[in-house]
């Protein structure tokens, strides 16, 4: 008589972690007025562990009213904006694969976020726009086990007035 197999053990659903994610310019090309008006720009966000670098990318881009895309890299676990022992995440359509020192360390079209090994307390960066140079600073606030219903990445607090993304610097010399 033959065996029936015993039944497959289930594994346990994934675990998905609700990161709460605060993105702050901290450099930019902004005239002195708007900066006075503005002396905080930030954006506070829930993101899913499962999403992406580039799904969080896209989330920043809308929430600070950008109107054109460009390239754009995430820094985690380094000292500062450009440390070299940082590891860079990028899109690998918007990279130099010729040049070594060009290649990420990711892609940040499939590098989830709970594969980076956030901790709260431990910022880390998102250049965009490598040529006006928008330097943010993110700060991991929480990391929550479990998630709830609804639709992310979202954004659950505004600071200050989105800056355009190309300054009319016109405006500034009248002044």
């Amino acid at each position: 008589m033959a065996k029936t197999p015993a039944p497959r053990k289930k594994s346990p659903p994934e675990k998905i972690q609700l990161f709460t994610l605060e993105v702050n310019i901290i450099n930019g090309p902004m005239t002195d007025a708007f900066a006075q008006e503005n002396p905080i720009v930030s954006r506070t966000f829930l993101i899913r562990g499962d999403q992406t670098l580039d799904d969080l990318h896209e989330a920043i881009f809308e929430a600070f009213d950008r109107e054109e895309d460009h390239m754009y890299q995430f820094q985690v676990g380094g000292m500062g904006p450009m440390d070299a022992k940082a590891r860079t995440y990028e899109r690998p359509d918007l990279f130099d694969e010729d040049l070594p020192e060009d290649k990420p360390s990711g892609d940040a079209l499939t590098t989830r976020l709970d594969s980076l090994r956030l901790k709260v307390g431990k910022p880390f960066g998102y250049w965009f726009d490598f040529g006006d140079d928008w330097w943010h600073q993110i700060n991991v606030i929480a990391i929550e086990e479990g998630v709830p219903k609804g639709k992310y990445p979202k954004v659950v607090e505004r600071v200050g007035d989105s800056p355009p993304q190309y300054m009319d610097w016109t405006e500034e010399e009248e002044d």
